[in-house]
């Protein structure tokens, strides 16, 4: 009896995964172009983006791995957790402490969120995609 084939992610999923990631870091980063802060402070938020984006998609694969039993060590899934709370975490003290209006904060805290579980999202159909070519092609050659 054969296994049913493992389904992937929609084509609609996939680009409203793709249109989130973009929508929410190229608004941050409009906002932050267009703020009137000083240089270093832009440069705070700025890293504070890549830093959580990249913090959220590792924890993402860390999950996945250890989910799909891929060792994956305890320090680093640790390191992980702490990145993406440290990372929301600066960017609250630094909103809290800013001197912008609430509706600014707001934007900037909602446009971050946004953009970490869109970059989750994209990341798991990126592996989603990857797993069910890989199983294609490994199946291709076998013989039936």
């Amino acid at each position: 009896m054969a296994l049913p084939a493992q389904q992937g992610p929609t084509g609609a999923f996939i680009a409203a995964s793709w249109v989130a990631l973009i929508a929410g870091a190229l608004t941050y980063l409009i906002g932050l172009w267009n703020a009137g802060m000083q240089l270093n402070e832009k440069g705070y938020y700025f890293t504070l983006l890549m830093y959580g984006l990249f913090a959220a998609v590792s924890l993402q694969k860390s999950v996945r791995d250890r989910s799909e039993a891929i060792p994956v060590s305890g320090l680093y899934f640790s390191l992980c957790w702490v990145s993406v709370l440290l990372a929301v975490g600066l960017l609250g003290v630094g909103l809290f402490n800013a001197t912008l209006a609430p509706s600014e904060k707001g934007f900037y805290a909602m446009a971050f969120v946004l953009s970490l579980f869109a970059a989750v999202a994209v990341q798991k159909n990126v592996r989603d995609i990857a797993a069910i070519k890989g199983k294609d092609h490994a199946g291709s050659g076998e013989a039936g």
